[in-house]
């Protein structure tokens, strides 16, 4: 059995793509998934599967809420070996109470038709980024709300990705153990 991190994007946003989060744990354990945690309703979850792909895990999350809910979120599975690497390799240690400044963008797949150079156009004086194989790391100081990099970072990237803030990448860390 592998530890999982799955994060769900674009559920629960705005009134669309509802998913509540004790639908969503037994929509998994339907799926023979263990140990299910869930942090926060923007769809996080933790849990053990017997699958070893991110891309199986992925579709058959993906397939599952369709058939349920009808409608296909972007699903990005990582492991908590994964999870613990994006964390060390962050270029941006910041305070926690600072962490909502730090964003790390999961990349669906590396991103090498990205627009280096619109991306550092887009960029604020006071922001910052670095992109690596599997994550987009911004850390935007004055906010992500006012970020025009933070808005734009996944056209530019040329791939799918779902961010999430520091706090949030950490708890999951917690969470997986």
């Amino acid at each position: 059995m592998m530890k999982w991190i799955v994060l769900l994007r674009g559920i629960n946003v705005g009134g669309h793509n509802k998913l509540p989060m004790a639908e969503l744990r037994s929509l998994l354990e339907g799926m023979g998934c263990h140990d299910i945690k869930t942090y926060i309703q923007s769809g996080n979850c933790i849990f053990t599967a017997p699958e070893t792909s991110a891309g199986a895990i992925e579709q058959k999350i993906q397939s599952a809420i369709d058939k349920v809910y009808d409608f296909k979120p972007r699903i990005l599975a990582v492991t908590r070996e994964d999870l613990r690497a994006t964390l060390a390799a962050n270029p941006y240690p910041v305070d926690d109470d600072k962490g909502a400044t730090v964003h790390f963008f999961f990349l669906a797949q590396e991103a090498i038709q990205a627009d280096m150079d619109a991306l550092d156009s887009l960029r604020a004086s006071d922001e910052a980024w670095t992109l690596t194989p599997k994550v987009f790391y911004l850390h935007a100081p004055s906010g992500i709300g006012r970020s025009k990099l933070a808005a734009r970072a996944e056209a530019k990237l040329g791939v799918a990705a779902t961010a999430r803030n520091i706090k949030t990448v950490k708890k999951l860390a917690q969470l997986a153990g």
